[in-house]
């Protein structure tokens, strides 16, 4: 890149309490020493406690506002988040294959915290047939990533068999979150057939709204910076951390985000 200050694009839903969607992404973004853009999906009614509501946005007017991005700004990484409808999942694909997005961070976002659906199933086939192909990285969490490869995981032998499957339908890598297992929360990537584990500290409390797509905004942020994809899953897991760790309970849910802690060195 020749602009002093990258920008990174993130297409995901927005989220009216501020805990997480776009409106987290771009705080993030901000963090990271990136300029941030947004592409909005949906727009949800949501609170700390569940999403109330969801209004698709127009898949046309989805691709109108990646066009409008990436014909103007030097856009170096993209991140994908809550996508919502089958058709959106079509558009974005073939936006960012026509034009080349590079670096994309693809968060299988396919159900809310309260377990509201957010991608029905053909959604999921769609994005794994259409986006993954063309992702530098997928970050699924252990369920997500028990649907993207079909089977459960119980272990680390079925974990990596899990990675590796994800990993066939194209993306340049796959990073499982550790969070759903228990003891401590080491993430898995898997890149190049190699299988690499991220260390992390699990941060006791209540849960935290926004923390997957916290950790993709950063992993966005930090490869358009530059960073090669180990070095950037160590830095956004240690800048999630201390996201989660300064979570305040502002409403009757979830505990939200309110500081963005100083990016990981």
């Amino acid at each position: 890149m020749t602009a002093p200050l990258p920008a990174v694009l993130t297409i995901a839903g927005s989220d009216s309490s501020g805990g997480a969607g776009v409106q987290l992404d771009l705080r993030v973004f901000a963090a990271c020493g990136v300029h941030g853009a947004c592409a909005v999906t949906a727009v949800t009614a949501q609170d700390t406690t569940g999403v109330r509501r969801i209004h698709a946005v127009p898949p046309r007017q989805v691709a109108a506002q990646i066009d409008a991005v990436l014909r103007d700004l030097p856009v170096a990484a993209a991140k994908t988040g809550m996508l919502h409808r089958a058709q959106v999942v079509e558009v974005v694909a073939e936006r960012v294959r026509r034009r080349r997005v590079p670096r994309l961070v693809v968060d299988p976002t396919v159900a809310a915290k309260d377990g509201t659906p957010l991608l029905l199933a053909r959604g999921v086939r769609l994005l794994k047939a259409r986006l993954l192909p063309l992702a530098a990285v997928v970050t699924p969490n252990l369920p997500e990533a028990e649907l993207l490869s079909g089977i459960a995981i119980t272990d680390d032998a079925t974990l990596a068999e899990a990675a590796r499957r994800i990993a066939a339908s194209g993306p340049a890598a796959v990073l499982i979150k550790g969070g759903h297992r228990p003891g401590a929360p080491v993430d898995t990537l898997f890149c190049e057939g190699q299988v690499i584990p991220i260390p992390g500290e699990r941060v006791p409390g209540p849960p935290v709204h926004g923390t997957g797509c916290f950790f993709s905004a950063a992993l966005a942020a930090r490869l358009a910076r530059g960073d090669d994809l180990p070095d950037a899953c160590a830095a956004a897991k240690r800048m999630t951390e201390a996201a989660i760790r300064r979570a305040v309970a502002l409403g009757r849910g979830s505990r939200l985000i309110v500081g963005v802690p100083p990016e990981a060195p």
